[in-house]
């Protein structure tokens, strides 16, 4: 066996991982929408018949985490992707994807911070007027 041949067949081997590793990666993230998808339904439909005039903002947030921990898991994959088989196309599509995405987390991450602050802040001025 030539050694050449045996490293076209580690890099093969390699490439062949990291793309089911990716596509894992992908699934969970699916996986994670799915399940905050699952979630925010319930909370609705709970929130409907028992707590009518209340705020949705706990379950936008709830959501909202969801959506962020799947974002993260979908920028790996894209970075895995381009890992494998790296040409100045996949690399500029990975940068805009990344922005695209880092730039959604951020905005997501800063809303659950301000809303969760809201909603501390709403909270405590609801114990102060009961006293508590």
């Amino acid at each position: 066996m030539e050694p050449g041949s045996l490293f076209g067949q580690a890099e093969e081997q390699v490439r062949a991982s990291v793309e089911w590793l990716r596509l894992a990666v992908e699934a969970l993230g699916a996986i994670v929408i799915a399940a905050g998808l699952v979630v925010v339904v319930l909370a609705l439909v709970r929130h409907l018949l028992f707590a009518r005039g209340g705020s949705f903002t706990p379950i936008r947030l709830a959501f909202a985490r969801y959506l962020t921990l799947a974002l993260e898991l979908q920028l790996a994959a894209d970075i895995l992707s381009t890992a494998v088989a790296p040409t100045w196309d996949r690399i500029g599509k990975l940068a805009a994807i990344a922005v695209i995405r880092t730039t959604l987390n951020y905005f997501l991450s800063k809303e659950i911070r301000e809303e969760s602050a809201d909603e501390g802040d709403a909270r405590a001025e609801k114990g102060a007027a009961t006293g508590r």
